[in-house]
This record gives structure tokens, C-alpha cells and sequence, in this order.
């Protein structure tokens, strides 16, 4: 089967989550991604553990749980790019791939002749994407950028967390990275639309993201309810800012969520609950009026939904289509049937544990060009020899002259 970026090189020098997100995407799309890493600790998040894969042997390895979640289908190639030698085999590379993936500070790489304007003059169909805190031009740019700095400087937390009512009310994070993952995916969104500009103009571009840009961009209905209000949204909890009922209920034994969308699914959630006459009563027939008398109509539900058990009132409800479902932790998501259905949870094989490896899927599903899972996340170095040799044709002198030097690192025996 054909992946839909077949035939796509791809040089990555990124690390931690944006970048090696953004290149795993494309790696899952078929694009051969070779990934540089620093010869003797690599990639940042390779020591970001525990929890560490534990092999068939049963002996804990240096593979991190954070490390392997972003960087399946790649080629490790273990190169100090801080040397003349390791810049000209990185510009060497360059005149035969597609795209380049880096996430360095802003003018970080220029010293070292991988900056866009001197790559460009090698290979002037590359598209180079740089994924950055703040991006390429503003007062910030020079900055270093971290999802949790993003999400608070962004807006995000001000409306994450209980609101001011609540004890234990205040901003927080999210329980992810999600500037960092956003950003990669809209990163890898990009460089699909570059390439595809590239079929018809035949030259590359230079691609600028940022994670506080892709942080705003997100709050999608809440920055739109402020810019037309002008009214601050606040924290509302799990409750939504627009619509009501649309929250966390607890039920006999368990919490568990209703998300009613809509005034024709508020009349059938109140009959299926007993309430058959809620919806007559003028301050809730609609959402506006709901929105504006959340506490009352979110009291009276509350009180009621405490009668049966979580899942009795899961059945009755998603009998009559209001959306509803229980709050899982991770294990009891990644048993969810559904999510077994849509083959979200892939065995593959690791150099080190050839049995009962498990990677999260891809979310992408194509009828024609299926997502491949080519191999697990690499191992430091794995690849060095591979890529020096069918790229660059390097022979085995050279590469001992390297690796004596620390240039490479070669990870023999696999």
C-alpha cells in the first residue's frame, strides 16, 4: 500500500514534542523522515522518564514513554551538526530531501549555514519549516517558548480550571501539551499545503509557526465571544462558556458527562430524566435562557441525576441521542471498544521488545492511501550508517574518522 507522502524526504532536526510531532505525522503519511540527533544523549525527551520501555529481558531500558509518543517511522541518524563536518554532511543531505523540519531559536541555526536563506541556495525546492515559541518576527521572537508559558501568556488558562465559586478555583493547564501538539499539527498541515504550492511554482517556501500563534488561534469561540462582547471570558469549569446543560454531572456512584447541544435535545434529555416539564418553564426553553440561568437549571438537573447510577442514566440518555458518556481514566480509554474499532492501539516490533509494544495510532484514515506504521520509534543512532552510505555514499573510513572525531555516533548490531 502507498502511503500519500511517498516518495517525501524529510530532514528533521527537531526535538521534544512540536517537531518530532509534526515529522511523525508525516512519517505515518509515508514520507521517509530522517531524524538528527545529538550523538550521545539525542533527542531532549530520551531522558524524560520514567516511566522507561521495559525489554523482553525484563531490564528497563533508556527508551522514555515521552520520547517514543512522538517519533515512530523515523530514521535516527546521530550527528553533531555543531562541527564543520557535521554541517556539510546536514547540507549534503539537504540537496535530496523535500522538507525541513527545525525548531532552534529564532537565528539559532544561521551560524551553522542551515538557516532557510543558505539552504535554499542548495536545494531551492525545499520547503523548511521553522517551529518556534513566538515565531519569526515580533518582540518575542528571540525568546525561548514552552507550552506551559504559551498557555498561560495565550489565554488558555484563564479559562481552564473552576471558576471563582469553587475552593479549589484558579487556572490550569491542560493535561497535555496541546500548543506543542497543535502547533506540530499545524505544522505538518503546512507543509502539505507547501508541497502541493510547490507542484505548481516548482520552488519551496519558508514556513512560520509559532506555538503562541496556534495557542490564540485555538480559542476559536472564546476569543470570538470576547471580541464581540468585549466582556473577559472567565473559567467555567467543565461547564461551557455558550452552551447549557453541558457539563460534569454526578450521578448514585460515579461523575459522568452530558453535552446537550441544542433546545429539540434539551426536551427529550428532560423527559428521558423525569423532568418532562423543564422545557415549559420560560427561563429554559431556550439555550440563550439556560446560558443566562446556568445555576438554576444546573441545580435542578444535578439534584435529579443523583437518583440512578451512572450508567443507568448513560443508557436512558443515549437512547433518545443527547450525547452523553462516562469520564474514563487512560486505561479504561484505550480499552474502549470504540477505540479498539478504529485500531487506535497498534502492536508493532522494537529492536528491543520484539513482543507486546504497543503505540497510540494515528487519528488519519484514508481509503486509498492508508496510514503505515513502518517501524518503532529508533533507538539512538540507529540509522547513522544507513543514511551516510545510501545517501552520501560514505565509505567505512570515513565514518571511523567520524566517530573517532564525535562527529557521529553508529549504533552497530541490529
Amino acid at each position: 500500500m502507498v502511503g500519500a507522502l511517498d516518495g517525501i524526504r524529510v530532514l528533521d532536526i527537531t526535538r521534544v514534542l512540536a517537531g518530532p510531532w509534526c515529522t511523525q505525522y508525516l512519517a505515518d503519511l509515508g514520507a521517509e523522515v530522517i531524524k538528527i540527533e545529538r550523538p550521545q544523549s539525542g533527542d531532549d525527551t530520551r531522558a524524560w522518564g520514567p516511566p522507561y520501555m521495559i525489554s523482553d529481558s525484563g531490564e528497563q531500558t533508556l527508551e522514555s514513554s515521552y520520547y517514543m509518543s512522538a517519533n515512530r517511522g523515523k530514521l535516527s541518524v546521530a550527528l553533531d551538526f555543531s562541527s564543520e563536518e557535521g554541517q556539510k554532511i546536514l547540507q549534503d543531505l539537504v540537496k535530496d530531501v523535500d522538507v525541513l523540519v527545525e525548531n532552534y531559536k529564532v537565528g539559532g541555526l544561521k551560524k551553522y549555514g542551515l538557516d532557510y536563506e543558505s539552504l535554499i541556495k542548495i536545494n531551492p525546492r525545499l520547503v523548511y519549516c521553522s517551529i518556534t515559541g513566538y515565531g519569526q518576527t515580533g518582540p518575542r521572537a528571540k525568546e525561548p517558548g514552552y507550552d506551559f508559558v504559551v498557555q498561560g501568556l495565550g489565554g488558555l488558562m484563564s479559562i481552564t480550571g473552576e471558576n471563582d465559586n469553587f475552593p479549589s478555583a484558579g487556572p490550569q493547564k491542560v493535561g497535555v501539551a496541546v500548543a506543542d501538539l497543535m502547533s506540530g499539527t499545524n505544522a505538518a498541515l503546512s507543509i502539505c499545503a507547501a508541497l502541493y504550492s510547490r507542484e505548481m511554482t516548482g520552488e519551496g517556501q519558508h514556513i512560520d509557526i509559532a506555538l503562541l500563534d496556534t495557542q490564540v488561534a485555538m480559542l476559536a469561540n472564546q476569543s470570538m465571544n470576547y471580541l464581540t462582547s468585549l466582556n473577559i471570558p472567565g473559567r467555567y469549569g467543565n461547564a461551557h462558556a455558550n452552551i447549557v446543560p453541558y457539563n460534569v454531572f454526578k450521578a448514585s456512584d460515579r461523575e459522568f458527562v452530558i453535552a446537550c447541544g441544542n433546545d429539540r435535545q434539551f426536551v427529550a434529555l428532560s423527559k428521558v430524566i423525569g423532568l418532562p416539564d423543564l422545557p415549559l418553564d420560560p427561563r429554559f426553553a431556550t439555550n440563550a435562557g439556560r446560558v443566562i440561568n446556568r445555576e438554576e437549571i444546573t441545580e435542578i438537573l444535578a439534584k435529579q441525576l443523583l437518583t440512578k447510577t451512572a450508567k443507568e442514566w448513560i443508557d436512558l440518555i443515549a437512547a433518545v441521542n443527547v450525547p452523553v458518556g462516562p469520564i474514563n481514566n487512560i486505561k479504561e480509554a484505550i480499552e474502549e471498544p470504540q477505540i479498539i474499532a478504529r485500531e487506535m492501539v497498534v502492536s508493532m516490533e522494537h529492536p528491543l521488545k520484539k513482543k507486546n509494544y504497543y503505540v497510540i495510532g494515528s487519528p488519519l484514515k484514508f481509503s486509498k492511501t492508508p496510514v503505515r506504521y513502518k517501524s518503532a520509534p529508533p533507538l539512538l543512532g540507529q540509522h547513522t550508517k544507513e543514511v551516510l552510505v545510501r545517501f552520501l555514499g560514505m565509505g567505512d573510513e570515513e565514518m571511523k574518522a567520524l566517530t573517532s572525531a564525535g562527529v557521529i555516533s553508529l549504533k552497530e548490531g541490529l
